[in-house]
């Protein structure tokens, strides 16, 4: 059954449509997100996170609940059998799991997601609601796009962020873009919305080598996303 009320028993909450299971108290949490689909260029967002959370070894703690955010006629789950025995049907969903590292002086939740197929705004809003509930004080979304960028050469990042303050402060250059997004963009317009500081990673991946994996773009955006998820005084604290 999905709550619509946020409450807590022991160490299990639930938020809505999203279960988290035995998180505990959190220090100073951010938020590392990648998303496979659309924004996954030669899967080099998902295979950042896959990275971080092996290096980081990271714990699942919950889960959204899929029904109402993904068409399993196009995203289908999958089904284990062992010896003729069915042992587990994995639904298709955005997971998150939390990670401790040494010398980062905070908590760290990496959401896994795939992109969904329907309800983008109540999707968003669900995560940023579990983000503010959680004490989040940054969320760092990861992604890659296809661009006529040469292989031979290292993989430019750009980042795009929820105010000049954070921009200051990570000393990332301004992007400008107009066009068309997805649920990263998405995501992290919801965050603005609810006063989340937030930032966007992008990886360029060359367009004619897109074929994943792509681990140049990985191994790019893995130091990136390090960097602001180092807590420092102030650093996405809200209102400035």
């Amino acid at each position: 059954m999905v709550m619509h009320v946020t409450w807590t028993q022991g160490n299990w909450r639930r938020w809505s449509e999203i279960e988290l299971d035995g998180i505990g108290k959190l220090t100073s949490p951010a938020v590392i997100a990648a998303f496979e689909g659309w924004n996954d260029a030669g899967e080099a967002a998902s295979g950042a996170i896959n990275h971080l959370a092996s290096a980081w070894h990271s714990t699942p703690v919950g889960a959204i609940d899929p029904e109402d955010f993904y068409d399993f006629q196009v995203t289908r789950p999958v089904m284990e059998v062992s010896d003729g025995r069915t042992d587990r049907l994995v639904w298709p969903t955005s997971r998150m799991s939390l990670a401790r590292p040494e010398g980062v002086g905070r908590d760290l939740i990496l959401l896994h997601g795939i992109e969904p197929n329907m309800r983008w705004r109540a999707f968003s809003d669900e995560f940023v609601a579990a983000f503010t509930e959680m004490g989040t004080d940054l969320v760092i979304l990861l992604g890659a796009l296809l661009a006529d960028a040469p292989h031979t050469r290292p993989v430019p990042v750009t980042a795009a962020v929820s105010d000049a303050k954070l921009s200051a402060r990570l000393n990332v250059d301004p992007v400008d873009y107009k066009g068309p997004t997805g649920i990263v963009g998405v995501l992290q317009h919801a965050c603005v919305a609810a006063d989340v500081a937030s930032v966007s990673l992008w990886a360029a991946v060359p367009h004619y080598v897109a074929q994943p994996p792509s681990p140049k773009a990985t191994l790019a955006l893995h130091p990136a996303a390090r960097r602001p998820a180092r807590r420092r005084a102030g650093l996405g604290a809200r209102g400035g």
